[in-house]
């Protein structure tokens, strides 16, 4: 199974385009983007900042343009929130809808996470798992034409989710984008690994888990299929994205990494792993 996670960024470009791009150039970037995964044969991708009806995206419904480019019949997006990051936004209420595996062209602007699979899915499921009530000063891509400027803004942290995919292959992947408040992470991941326990399938935790050196999985059953340092993307200096599993469950397997091209967005890298 080849398998990919990406922070996207909302498909920014990097360096940032010095004017906006209009809606045929962000279906454009994201088609390109999706054609060049296909040609590595990925069947799971598991994205996390993506946008759904965003003026900032022209509106486009990054999950299900990507799952449209790679052929991929299988798709969710969980919103986390219902606005803009880093603007005005608000949690779901009992109204939004949590889970979403079809196009909605009367939706509010919103941005989560999204899981793609070509394997087919038995079910879905989602996890909340709050947020930091702290925000921090987070470096982000400046807005200048050097691939290398970053500038600092303070950001309060979001509600963060986790979506389930159980697969007919019998695996369950999990994708992730965890609060980049220290320790609040970590037991955001403690309370997925819990959750996972009452969900069927060899499960894999996979996606932007804001902790570094290796320490999702340091002292624990689960290991990560990859090391590889994924940001920020024009110099790698440290690793926030994995793919992880319980090794009680995974077994003995064949990896390899997947090697990815330069896709032009986001301040992170993809990183993917095929197995047998």
């Amino acid at each position: 199974m080849k398998i990919i996670s990406w922070n996207i960024l909302h498909g920014q470009p990097i360096p940032p385009a010095n004017t906006p791009l209009s809606a045929e150039e962000s279906h454009q970037i994201l088609e390109t983007v999706s054609s060049q995964l296909a040609t590595i044969g990925v069947e799971v991708v598991g994205l996390q900042e993506v946008d759904a009806a965003q003026p900032r995206s022209c509106g486009v419904e990054q999950v299900a343009v990507i799952a449209q480019a790679l052929g991929a019949e299988h798709w969710a997006y969980a919103p986390t929130i219902i606005g803009t990051p880093g603007e005005e936004w608000r949690s779901l209420t009992h109204g939004d809808q949590a889970i979403r595996t079809t196009s909605d062209s009367e939706q509010e602007a919103s941005y989560g996470i999204g899981l793609i699979s070509k394997i087919p899915v038995r079910s879905w499921h989602r996890k909340d798992l709050g947020r930091s009530r702290v925000g921090l000063p987070l470096a982000i891509p400046s807005e200048s034409a050097s691939k290398r400027s970053i500038r600092f803004i303070y950001v309060r942290d979001e509600p963060r989710v986790a979506l389930a995919a159980e697969l007919e292959n019998g695996f369950t992947v999990v994708v992730t984008h965890l609060s980049f408040v220290p320790i609040v992470n970590y037991f955001q991941l403690v309370r997925i690994r819990r959750w996972l326990k009452g969900i069927p399938g060899i499960a894999l935790i996979i996606g932007d888990l804001n902790l570094g050196w290796g320490l999702p999985v340091r002292g624990t059953h689960w290991r990560s299929l990859l090391t590889s340092k994924s940001y920020p993307s024009w110099d790698p200096k440290i690793q926030f994205d994995y793919i992880t599993s319980d090794i009680r469950n995974f077994g003995e397997r064949n990896i390899r990494p997947l090697e990815i091209p330069n896709l032009g967005i986001s301040d992170h890298l993809p990183i993917g792993v095929d197995f047998d």
